[in-house]
């Protein structure tokens, strides 16, 4: 049987591979510290799940409009104004299936075939992959810790040209949580909507911050109402298994966003969305704050730990939950060193294959999503393990490239 040829551009998740060979593992009896995907550890907030199941016993769990509750759009708005002091019109914000489909849905909007979108390396894999979904052509820009892993318009100004759609950023970012600057975010909305592009702003993070309190990331619509604004009930709502997403449309593509949803997903699952709602309660955020700061703690633990080892952390990350180090004083092969620290020591991590191509041999990414005391036993067996292995001459970026 033949298939579409966009199908052998798809990447796989090397980390599911990882995970693969953990569970084989832990069937043998071995016990595995997981640091290598991208899930909270907390169960749903009880609040949530008690307005699911309420819904549900109710016996009308019937389709939504296709741009989702009324009222979940109404608090997504309210939301906006309470944590950001910005207003958006409820009627731009669509109710999509977990973040994925926000995105599905955004590019399906913007991308023409052999339309160019410029993503940072690394990044989330995924991006790239849903580009060529629609046959985009994704264009990859390297970064490093001198722009603290983020696109900026020096970066963007040399890879513009006429096939350019725009850009998807993410602040936090995945793999490194690192936080964009605001101005340095505003330059780059200006420069792209000068040049007729659009751009994709991925905020699934926010709220997993680690300032003095949450929210401190700047949404892209504070600078731009022509944004799409992607965000998910998943990460810092705790919600992964909910498939649950929304996205802020600009107003221009409002009617094109509801023909595209309608045809490919219809809604979003409404159980999830009646669930959500409840996600905005008072007494629900003050759990989702108290998570935060255990996330704060973990982060910290985990950084200080990692550098003592001797690992190199080339930007702190400000939010998410990962860590993305730097191995080269350990390994010339990040993917390599991956396999041989889970065979040896049942430690699970991700490597920066995942990511990108732009200097992955020197990465491994970090997951915290694990109470301090299983990082602490984590990071015992790391340090035994590095130990036991000579030390490998650090890699000379140059020759990387």
């Amino acid at each position: 049987m033949r298939i579409a040829e966009r199908i052998r551009e798809i990447s796989p998740f090397f980390v599911m591979k990882i995970l693969a060979e953990a569970k084989a593992l832990e069937r043998q009896g071995r016990r595995v510290i997981h640091m290598e995907i991208g899930e909270p550890d907390f169960p749903t907030p009880q609040l949530v799940v008690e307005a699911a199941l309420a819904f549900i016993r109710a016996g009308e769990v019937k389709y939504t409009p296709s741009a989702g509750l009324p009222e979940l759009r109404e608090a997504i708005a309210a939301h906006y104004e309470r944590h950001y002091g910005i207003q958006v019109p409820a009627e731009r914000i669509f109710i999509t299936p977990g973040a994925s489909g926000g995105l599905l849905l955004s590019l399906g909007l913007l991308l023409d075939k052999g339309g160019q979108i410029a993503l940072a390396d690394p990044g989330y894999p995924c991006y790239s992959n849903f580009v060529r979904v629609f046959d985009g052509i994704p264009c990859l820009v390297p970064v490093n810790e001198t722009t603290a892993f983020n696109l900026d318009v020096d970066l963007l100004r040399n890879v513009w040209n006429d096939r350019m759609t725009g850009i998807v950023i993410a602040s936090p970012a995945n793999p490194t949580g690192a936080i964009m600057d605001p101005q340095v975010l505003k330059g780059l909305l200006d420069y792209v909507h000068k040049h007729a592009g659009y751009v994709i702003s991925d905020e699934v993070y926010h709220g997993l911050e680690y300032g003095e309190c949450g929210f401190h990331a700047p949404t892209a619509l504070k600078f731009s109402s022509r944004a799409l604004v992607i965000n998910s009930f998943s990460k810092y709502f705790g919600m992964t298994g909910w498939r649950l997403g929304w996205v802020v449309m600009p107003e221009e593509l409002i009617e094109g966003a509801e023909r595209l949803a309608q045809n490919i997903f219809i809604s979003a699952p409404t159980h999830s969305q009646v669930a959500a709602l409840a996600s905005f309660s008072e007494e629900n955020l003050c759990e989702l704050e108290r998570r935060r700061l255990l996330f704060r703690e973990r982060r910290d633990f985990l950084c200080q730990g990692l550098e003592k080892i001797g690992f190199s952390i080339r930007a702190k990350p400000e939010g998410a939950f990962y860590v993305f180090a730097d191995c080269s004083r350990f390994s010339r092969n990040s993917s390599e060193f991956v396999m041989d620290l889970l065979a040896e020591t049942g430690i699970a991590v991700a490597p920066g294959l995942d990511f990108g191509i732009h200097h992955s041999e020197r990465y491994l990414r970090f997951s915290y999503t694990l109470p301090v005391a299983e990082l602490a036993e984590g990071l015992e067996r790391i340090e035994a393990f590095v130990q036991r292995r000579a030390p490998a001459v650090p890699l000379k970026l140059e020759k990387l490239c």
